[in-house]
Parts: structure tokens; C-alpha cells; sequence
């Protein structure tokens, strides 16, 4: 059974970019907000850290082929005169498909260069205003019937000598050639009104639909079959899939899972021991173009699943429900470990944030034998209570690391060095509401997840 969410690409209503990334000694905190309909521009904001900046200057370049070997010629983002680290700019994104934003950053250490990949697609076709379209009618009437009388006066006087009148055979030949114009005119509207309507229809249908998956379950052996069938993705993170499975309606269940792709089209993995259940899948693949997508659909989980173990980079958290009251700032988890959310004392919808979270022992004091969990300082998945957003994100931001990899010729591989007890997480809450948050990390060979609520004004 499939079940869709809002339409979007890598994150499900969720399509804003948040990234954080190096730029030699400049550190940029990069927003980019693709636009709803292609051709379309996106909104970039830039907060710079570490070394002085002068100015930045972006591209949009295609993220792969000929196309991104000529890139167009840069625009200069405007410099916040209130704030000199923040920078705001615009650029146009000319067809559906993968793209990135290259950034050229001047300051105390010269120029230098880095990309953060961003999905173009049509999401959704934009109306006209009623007052664009009562001020367009008025003005289409006005000129048919201008241009109908402008040929009856040319039929009824073009004709006559200088002074003389015309007479009832002009008179009556310039009724039947206005009346005749309007006919022509009329039928050149309706004629124009139904290409518009095929153009609109044909627009409708390249609106970004999300590959149909269906999952099936065969004793606790998953199936999840994605049309079309074929291997075009990238490994993110060691894994071409990374799906989670929350329990529904109370999100009191939740599986970070690795599917293996078994043929052209078919993901499948054996199931850990989970709780019975209605469950929503979020299933995060990359293209071998660079473009994310998340898959979404349901499952509904028996009782009497066998009891099987995690595998070893797998992970689940069994919070309290929904219904129990909001999790707060501190999760007490299974082996008495705890992970502290640095929670900001406002959270407002499509505001930027670096969300903190910390992991400390029995003892109080931070974690130790912290490790990379799949590469990264740990992972996050912010999902909306009534389902309408999922993202999944890492310490570097929402772009999914095969594309930055792209993006940034292979210099964005992730971590492979020990890593601390607390981690970032760039991210922007679409919309207001209730959300539900998932945090990985990974000490000794233990994969913590730690639950969190916010309410977003």
C-alpha cells in the first residue's frame, strides 16, 4: 500500500537546503530555498564564520554533465548592512533535475571555492491573482472590441473622399465586417484559451511525484519494490537506503534501517524484533545524478514478529506516546546513558537553526569512546506529528552526502576520525507544529537514540 506525502524530493515536506560547509578558512552556514515551480529562482542566505570575508559571489551550475562544465556567470550576494557576516542573493534554477550552488568566498585568505547540491523540481503550479486576472480579462475585452470597431470604421470611411460622409451600403458593409472581426477574434481566444490549457496540462504532469514503492511482508522478511525497477543510486553513508519505520499514530516505535538492493528494483532486509503495529516508512535513496528522493509508505507489522537482533548499524528507540506529554530536554536512555537537547528558547518555523544535542554517562560527566555512526558525528530525523514532514539530516546539514560528494569532487567523504560527545545539526522547521525528533550517536558499540519534542510557532 503506498502512502505519499506532500510533494517534495529528498525530504518529505520538508524542501528547504541547510548546509554547513568549508570553504577553506570561511565557514558558511548556507540556506538556499528552491522555488515551487521550474524555471524558478532560489533564495540563498549565507551566515560566515572563521576567517574575514569581503564577499561571495554564487553560480547555479547542473551537478553533473556538459552542463556543469560551463557553469553561467556569477551573481554578488548582497551584504547585510545591519550584519556584515550575513549575505542574501538569488539564483535562477532553469530546469528540473540536480543542481548546485558554487560559492566563491573573497576575504583575508584570497578566494576560495565550495558547492551545496540542491533538487530542482516543480512542485506545484502557481495561480494567477484575481486581481492579475479581472485586470487581464478587462484588458483582453477592451482590445477585441477596439480592434473589431478599428476595422468597421476602416470598411465604413477608409474609402471616402476628404469631407464626405459615409452612406448606409459603407455603414451597413462595417456592421457585418465588425460583427465578423469579433467572430474571428472570439474563435482566436478559444482556440488560444485551449493551447493555454494543454500547455498547463502538460506542466501538471512533470510536477515531482515520488517513486511508488509498496512494501510487503513475508514472516519477518521486508519487500520494499520501487517502480521503476532499476540500480541507478549512490551509496550515502555506506548504504543505498536508509529508511525509517515510526510507529503510527503515537510514535512510540522507531527503526533506523539498511535494506539491501537484491535486484533491479527490489530492497529487502530481515526485520529486527519490533512492536505490532501500523508503521510509516521513510526511505532515503540517492541518484546516481546526485538527486535524493524519500519513498515513503506503510507497513503494518503482526504481533509475534521473532525477536531478531539489530543489525550492528541499524538502531531503535522506544519512547513514551504522543499522548503521555511532550519529551523534553533530557532522554534517559536504556543503559542509563542520557542525551541532552541544547534546546533554543524559541523554535519559529523556516528560521535556520544548529540544533545541539550532548550524550553524557551514568556518572554525569560527557560520554566517552564516542565513534562515527555511518561515517558522521551522528544523525537526525525531525518528523512532524501528523506525518506532513520527515528529514532526515547529518552534522553538515540536509543535502544528502553523495550529492555534496558531487558537488564538491569527493571532498565532502564524511568522518573517519574518532568524534566528541555532542554534535550539531543544521535545520529549519518547515512549518509550524508539533514535531518528533530522533537523534543517533555511537559510543563504544552502542548506537544511542535519543527522543525529543518541539512545538514550532
Amino acid at each position: 500500500m503506498i502512502l505519499f506525502g506532500p510533494a517534495a524530493w529528498a525530504h518529505v515536506g520538508s524542501k528547504d537546503v541547510y548546509e554547513t560547509v568549508d570553504a577553506g578558512p570561511y565557514r558558511l552556514f548556507v540556506t538556499i530555498r528552491p522555488p515551487n515551480v521550474i524555471p524558478g529562482v532560489a533564495a540563498v542566505e549565507v551566515r560566515t564564520s572563521g576567517a574575514a570575508v569581503s564577499g561571495i559571489d554564487i553560480t547555479p551550475v547542473p551537478l553533473v554533465g556538459e552542463a556543469s562544465k560551463h557553469p553561467p556567470s556569477a551573481d554578488t550576494m548582497k551584504r547585510s548592512k545591519d550584519d556584515p557576516a550575513f549575505f542574501t542573493g538569488a539564483v535562477w534554477l532553469m530546469a528540473s533535475g540536480s543542481w548546485q550552488v558554487r560559492f566563491a568566498v573573497d576575504g583575508v585568505a584570497g578566494v576560495r571555492t565550495a558547492s551545496v547540491p540542491v533538487p530542482a523540481v516543480p512542485l506545484a503550479t502557481l495561480k494567477m491573482k484575481t486581481g492579475m486576472v479581472v485586470g487581464l480579462g478587462g484588458l483582453g475585452v477592451f482590445l477585441l472590441v477596439s480592434m473589431a470597431g478599428l476595422v468597421g470604421a476602416a470598411v465604413r470611411e477608409a474609402r471616402l473622399p476628404p469631407g464626405a460622409g459615409p452612406n448606409a451600403t459603407w455603414g451597413r458593409r462595417a456592421v457585418g465586417a465588425t460583427a465578423g472581426t469579433a467572430m474571428v477574434l472570439a474563435v482566436g481566444v478559444v482556440l488560444g484559451v485551449k493551447w493555454s490549457d494543454l500547455k498547463a496540462a502538460d506542466y501538471a504532469g512533470k510536477i515531482y511525484r515520488p517513486m511508488p514503492v509498496v512494501a510487503s511482508l513475508r514472516g519477518d522478511v521486508l519487500d520494499l519494490a520501487v517502480t521503476p525497477a532499476n540500480r541507478d543510486f549512490l551509496a550515502d553513508h555506506g548504504h543505498l537506503m536508509h529508511l525509517y519505520a515510526i510507529r503510527q499514530p503515537e510514535m512510540d516505535a522507531a527503526f533506523h534501517l539498511h535494506p539491501e538492493l537484491v535486484v533491479p528494483g527490489l530492497f529487502r532486509m530481515t526485520l529486527p524484533g519490533m512492536p505490532a503495529g501500523t508503521y510509516a516508512l521513510y526511505g532515503d535513496i540517492v541518484h546516481r545524478t546526485g538527486f535524493p528522493e524519500t519513498l515513503v509508505t506503510k507497513l503494518v507489522v503482526p504481533a509475534g514478529l521473532p525477536a531478531n537482533r539489530l543489525a550492528a548499524e541499524d538502531a531503535e528507540a522506544r519512547p513514551e506516546a504522543l499522548s503521555a506529554g511532550a519529551l523534553g530536554t533530557s532522554y534517559k536512555l536504556p543503559d542509563a546513558y542520557t542525551m541532552i537537547w541544547d534546546r533554543p528558547a524559541a523554535l519559529t518555523a523556516t528560521t535556520g537553526y544548529v540544533f545541539h544535542f550532548r550524550l553524557v554517562g551514568p556518572d554525569g560527566k560527557p560520554a566517552t569512546e564516542m565513534k562515527p555512526y555511518l561515517g558522521m558525528a551522528g544523525h537526525a530525523a525531525f518528523v512532524k506529528t501528523d506525518g506532513t514532514v520527515f528529514a532526515h539530516t547529518h552534522p553538515e546539514g540536509s543535502a544528502a552526502m553523495a550529492a555534496m560528494d558531487l558537488a564538491n569532487a569527493g571532498g565532502m567523504a564524511g568522518m573517519d576520525e574518532a568524534v566528541g560527545p555532542e554534535v550539531g545539526f543544521p535545520y529549519g522547521f518547515p512549518s509550524a507544529g508539533a514535531y518528533r525528533i530522533f537523534i543517533q550517536m555511537k559510543h563504544g558499540e552502542t548506537v544511542e537514540t535519543g527522543v525529543f519534542d518541539a512545538l514550532v510557532r
